[in-house]
């Protein structure tokens, strides 16, 4: 649980810093697809290789998995038809039985039906959660962070010591 909120905790200080919207929203977007995709699978090793070598907050991707698992439960029903009707669609039939006869795609688990519809919907919903994201995030740095920095409270707050002592322990160890 502690890493949990360790991590929320770092996600929310991503959020009110500098780093680009770009990375923190590929982040999420790609956290969506591991949420939705067979915890040991291709599918998952494929975006890792995505997140590792492109530059994505790998935070905001490990974040987003956590919650879009929970999230790819409720869509389990929907998943399962859709995935059903791709797989028994007759005009694909000789796609996958080749598939099927590959040596690695059998391990993308693609004959699962709710497999086959939650990676279809996943990769459909992700140029659109890339920009809602990054439309959130902007719109947070905007709203939120721009007001609260503008509070008494906040400008008292970093009159303080303590406050100074945290940014120079942060700029020292991050």
């Amino acid at each position: 649980m502690t890493a949990l909120l360790k991590q929320i905790f770092n996600f929310l200080k991503l959020l009110n810093s500098d780093t680009g919207t770009n990375q923190l929203a590929s982040g999420l977007s790609l956290g969506m697809i591991l949420g939705f995709a067979p915890f040991i699978s291709i599918q998952t090793f494929a975006v890792f290789a995505i997140i590792f070598i492109f530059r994505v907050q790998i935070g905001a991707a490990f974040l987003a998995a956590f919650f879009f698992k929970f999230v790819a439960f409720m869509f389990d029903g929907p998943a399962h038809h859709l995935g059903k009707a791709v797989l028994e669609t007759e005009s694909l039939k000789p796609l996958f039985t080749t598939m099927y006869n590959m040596p690695l795609v059998p391990m993308t688990r693609f004959n699962n039906s709710i497999v086959m519809g939650s990676m279809i919907v996943s990769i459909l919903l992700l140029p659109f959660a890339f920009f809602a994201f990054k439309a959130l995030i902007l719109k947070y740095r905007a709203t939120v962070v721009a007001r609260f920095k503008g509070t008494k409270f906040w400008k008292a707050f970093t009159a303080t010591k303590l406050y100074n002592w945290y940014c120079t322990y942060d700029n020292l160890y991050g």
